[in-house]
């Protein structure tokens, strides 16, 4: 009898932490690619900064948690919080010693040369000193607000991710020094402009000039030892929404606590006087393996501001206009439009206004009786909210769901939510112990034969501003059987009802994880009849060990496996006997690449889906997601088309080893393709037909 194979070894898995920390490290890469406009590599590393903090704040936070609750149970990787840890300590610190050897080697030279300079206090000119001296005296020194410690002044408050300086004080007649510390203000702009010359633009950083007129702060006081420090706290809200009788009320309140978690990370200049670190050290109760000795500026997302400097467009990706899809073009009623047909759209590729514009044509109609809508994360200024408000102005039945646990996007989400309240819709939370992941809008609409239900399936957020550098996809449709699927899913989570057997779609956490497995096992039933046997899948993350176990399953039975996954991968490809019929790729480019599309190959009668969920433990068993099928040939084709581009990506993709690293492709005797460019070429219309053919011959060969 043959010894079944334990598909649950630690051998077998990444730890979910270091692979997101390898992820980063992609995005690093894209910083040293000289194929990037200079402008792009400096946001590429503003976002592994920002990317870096809110890791700290979430990821590293909840082992910390586990490791004060006495939990030591170890991850599918066989580490133990503590293990996570001191890896995370480890390849952390060799992640922020990368990112500023890219800051003070490649970018600072390269702004030099563009005659762009930032200066420190020693290297400024008479005249730009005494701008400066005006300058903080008029604008900065009525904000500061100087803080000593002692007996009767204990050690202040430090908020979350703010840049402060540290200053070791004492009195002339006296030996015994005194610390106090100066938050930097957050209401200022950072990136001061310095008065230069014709040539060359300068800029000086706003803690550079309180360190050169900290005397002014501590009158009558000698400065023994200065520099900058920046902590980052525990940020990951937990909720008790059993007892909540008010979750606006309840996240509101749970909001202000996130200035004052639990410190977990310390910054500090490299530099810095080793009586201030002691200082900061024993009185934040930083562990040692968590203090960041930082080469450069700390906190490095001040390079957005210097991305959207004016001036410098030649040095940026040039900008791209998203298109209209090409089933709208010469569409001018979007309810006959989606009538003839299921209509795909492509972010960024193709434009977001498509969605907008359903909104906005519903809240118009006086045909269209209620509008519903799920919203995850909302911008700023969003369209579609707007569209909302005045459709429920206009007397049509509005209900939204608002997220109001999407994380750190909670301010604005409850922001929007009392708006809509305001205009008259109806608003509602979701379920409780759940969070609402799901894209979807429905439609109802009167028509001549009956009340008819148009429905908008997506990928990714109903956010203007990110569907302009997230790739995702979606769908129109007017299939009586996903109307009556997306109303069964409003009333559930409206009304708290189970939903009865959907006609099309899968949900989460009632039946999602159990389909995907049934898909995968009917692979794996192929395979074993002898029949070619495939599974595609593309998604953010994938960590969940039964997942991953079902598809070393297929690997094992011969089923061809590619995964294309952007971030955290736990899955460990190319293991003999194990994992050796399955390949596993990133791609890390311009665009953020979010969309999530399953495909099944079904002995030539391919099922492809589209989702929501990401194949995580959170995304299958803890969240609401959609699961939903692609069943027009002509939308179909042309998914599978797309995967099958990113399959043969030379240029921005990157293929994962099976020791948990990710490898550029070797290029060697392949053709040059950058499936993102290819996308945007497409929606341009500018391929040539031969290269549209060569390219989009589908999955064979590949």
């Amino acid at each position: 009898m043959k010894q079944e194979i334990n598909l649950y070894k630690s051998e077998y898995y990444i730890n979910r932490e270091l692979s997101w920390l390898e992820f980063n490290e992609r995005v690093l890469q894209e910083t040293k690619d000289r194929d990037n406009p200079l402008f792009e590599r400096i946001k590429f590393l503003a976002i592994t900064a920002s990317n870096l903090d809110e890791f700290f704040m979430v990821r590293v936070a909840a082992l910390k948690d586990l490791v004060s609750a006495g939990i030591n149970k170890a991850d599918a990787a066989g580490l133990d919080p503590k293990a996570q840890l001191k890896s995370i300590s480890t390849r952390a610190h060799k992640m922020v010693e990368d990112q500023y050897n890219v800051y003070n080697r490649r970018i600072i030279p390269s702004l030099k040369r563009i005659n762009l300079r930032f200066l420190e206090g020693t290297e400024i000119n008479s005249n730009q000193k005494a701008y400066l001296e005006d300058y903080f005296m008029d604008r900065i020194y009525p904000v500061l607000t100087p803080m000593a410690v002692d007996s009767g002044r204990p050690f202040p408050l430090i908020y979350n991710k703010t840049l402060n300086i540290a200053v070791l004080i004492k009195a002339k007649d006296s030996e015994d020094t005194i610390f106090a510390t100066v938050q930097v203000p957050t209401v200022l702009p950072r990136l001061i402009k310095l008065p230069g010359t014709t040539i060359e633009e300068c800029y000086i950083l706003l803690e550079e000039v309180i360190a050169m007129h900290i005397n002014r702060l501590f009158i009558g006081r000698e400065i023994i030892a200065i520099g900058e420090y920046r902590i980052t706290r525990n940020a990951d809200l937990s909720l008790d929404e059993e007892e909540a009788e008010d979750l606006l009320r309840l996240m509101e309140k749970s909001l202000k606590k996130r200035k004052r978690g639990r410190a977990i990370r310390l910054e500090y200049q490299i530099n810095m006087d080793d009586r201030l670190i002691k200082i900061l050290k024993e009185s934040l109760e930083i562990h040692k393996g968590d203090c960041f000795g930082i080469n450069g500026p700390i906190d490095l997302t001040f390079l957005w501001k210097v991305y959207e400097l004016q001036g410098y467009e030649r040095f940026k990706y040039d900008e791209y206009i998203p298109k209209t899809p090409r089933d709208l073009l010469e569409e001018e009623d979007i309810w006959t439009a989606i009538a003839k047909e299921d209509i795909l759209v492509h972010t960024p590729y193709e434009s977001f206004e498509a969605v907008a514009d359903f909104i906005r044509q519903a809240s118009r109609d006086p045909q269209v009786l209620a509008i519903k809508q799920t919203l995850y994360r909302v911008s700023g200024d969003s369209e579609i909210v707007k569209a909302l408000e005045a459709a429920a102005e206009a007397g049509k039945q509005v209900t939204v769901l608002v997220e109001l646990k999407a994380r750190f996007d909670e301010e604005n989400n409850i922001w929007w939510a009392k708006r809509l309240e305001e205009a008259g819709c109806h608003v509602i939370y979701g379920l409780v112990g759940l969070k609402t992941h799901a894209k979807v809008i429905l439609v109802v609409r009167r028509e001549e034969n009956g009340i008819k239900r148009y429905v908008h399936l997506s990928t990714g957020n109903y956010n203007d501003v990110t569907a302009k550098v997230y790739t995702d996809m979606g769908i129109f449709t007017s299939n009586e059987y996903y109307g009556a699927d997306a109303s069964a899913v409003f009333n559930m989570l409206t009304g708290y009802s189970q939903p009865p057997e959907l006609y099309k779609l899968s949900i989460a956490p009632l039946n999602l994880r159990s389909q995907l497995l049934y898909y995968i096992d009917k692979e794996i039933k192929n395979a074993a009849l002898g029949y070619d046997a495939r599974i595609i899948i593309k998604v953010n993350s994938l960590s969940d060990a039964e997942i991953i176990a079902a598809l070393y399953r297929a690997s094992i039975a011969g089923v061809k496996i590619d995964l294309i996954v952007r971030g955290v991968c736990c899955l460990r490809p190319g293991i003999l006997g194990i994992s050796e019929n399955i390949r596993v790729r990133s791609i890390v480019g311009r665009f953020l690449e979010h969309s999530r599309i399953y495909y099944f190959y079904n002995n030539g009668k391919e099922e492809l889906f589209i989702s929501s969920a990401d194949l995580m433990s959170r995304n299958l068993d803890r969240r609401i997601e959609l699961f939903i099928p692609i069943e027009n040939l002509r939308v179909k084709e042309r998914i599978i088309n797309l995967l099958a581009i990113e399959l043969v990506d030379t240029i921005k993709a990157r293929v994962l080893t099976s020791g948990g690293i990710y490898k550029r492709i070797d290029r060697r005797g392949k053709r040059l393709i950058n499936s993102q460019l290819y996308f945007r070429n497409l929606a341009e219309n500018s391929i040539k037909r031969n290269q549209l053919e060569s390219l989009n011959s589908g999955l064979e060969g590949i």
